[in-house]
C-alpha cells in the first residue's frame, strides 16, 4: 500500500486573533476599491456601508429585503437575527444615501421586493462565504494591513459607538446581545484600555449625532432621544459617508 502523506493543519486552524477596528479612512478606501459603474459595485459598496454603520452580522444583513429598509425613519428591520431574535437599529443618513445608489440600480434591473435586498444581478442571494472572500481582496486592493472581514466592521461599528459615549444598553441592543454582560465583554476585545486611547488616531472617529428639532440629542442608529449633551462645537451633524458619496466619482448610467 503506497504510503500517504500526513495531512498538514491549516495555519491558523483553532487560533482566535483579536479585532481589528478599521478607521473611516480605511473604510472609505475599502468602499472606493469596488469601483465604479457597474451595479455589483454598487451592491457591494452599499453592504459594506451597512456592515460599518450598522454593526450587522453578515447573515442578518444578507437576509434584508427592500421592505426592511427605512430611509425615511432611520430604521433596519433585522427579522432573521441570531437565535431567532428580531430587532430594529438605527443606521445614519450617510449609510442610508450609500444603500440608496444600490436600490435604485437594482430598480433599474428589473429586481423585484421579492429578491433579498443583496442579491445577484438575476436576483440570486448573496453568500457570505463570497462576502468572506470579497472584503478579503478588497482589503489587499486598498491596501489596508489589517485583516478585513465582516466582523471586524462589526467590530468597528461598536468601537466607534463606545469612543463617541454611547450608552453601552444602547449599544447592546444595536448588536442583538441578549444581556449587556455579553456587550462588555465584546467591547473589550476591540477596545485599548480608556488611557492609551488619547494617542491613538484609530479611535478618532467622527460623530453620528444630529440635533433633532426639539433640541435634545438623537443618536441617529438608535434613534432615541439623549439627554443632557450637547455637541461639541467641532463635530459634524452628517456623518463622514455623506461627503464621502458626494466626492466620489459616478458612473455614467446613474
Amino acid at each position: 500500500m503506497p504510503a500517504v502523506a500526513p495531512r498538514h493543519a491549516a495555519p491558523n486552524a483553532g487560533r482566535c486573533f483579536p479585532p481589528e477596528v478599521l478607521t473611516d479612512a480605511e473604510v472609505r478606501a475599502l468602499m472606493d476599491a469596488c469601483g465604479w459603474g457597474r451595479p455589483t459595485f454598487d451592491r457591494n459598496r452599499a453592504l459594506i456601508a451597512l456592515l460599518y454603520r450598522g454593526g450587522l452580522r453578515v447573515s442578518e444583513a444578507l437576509a434584508l429585503y427592500p421592505k426592511d429598509l427605512d430611509a425615511a425613519s432611520g430604521a433596519v428591520r433585522v427579522l432573521n437575527g441570531k437565535g431567532g431574535r428580531a430587532r430594529t437599529i438605527g443606521l445614519d443618513p450617510g449609510a442610508f444615501a450609500v444603500l440608496g445608489v444600490w436600490l435604485d440600480a437594482r430598480a433599474r434591473l428589473g429586481l423585484s421586493g421579492r429578491s433579498p435586498a443583496f442579491c445577484t444581478a438575476r436576483g440570486e442571494p448573496v453568500t457570505s462565504s463570497y462576502v468572506r472572500r470579497l472584503l478579503a481582496s478588497l482589503g489587499a486592493r486598498a491596501g489596508i494591513e489589517k485583516r478585513v472581514h465582516a466582523h471586524g466592521l462589526r467590530h468597528t461599528h461598536a468601537a466607534q459607538l463606545r469612543a463617541e459615549g454611547v450608552d453601552i444598553g444602547i449599544i447592546s441592543k444595536q448588536l442583538g446581545h441578549r444581556s449587556i454582560a455579553t456587550t462588555a465583554r465584546y467591547l473589550a476585545k476591540g477596545n485599548p484600555p480608556a488611557n492609551h486611547r488619547g494617542s491613538s488616531d484609530r479611535f478618532r472617529l467622527r460623530p453620528l449625532r444630529s440635533r433633532s428639532t426639539s433640541g435634545t440629542q438623537q443618536c441617529m442608529r438608535c434613534s432615541r432621544p439623549e439627554e443632557g449633551r450637547s455637541l461639541d462645537r467641532g463635530e459634524r451633524a452628517l456623518p463622514s459617508l455623506t461627503t464621502w458619496l458626494a466626492s466620489s466619482p459616478r458612473s455614467e448610467s446613474r
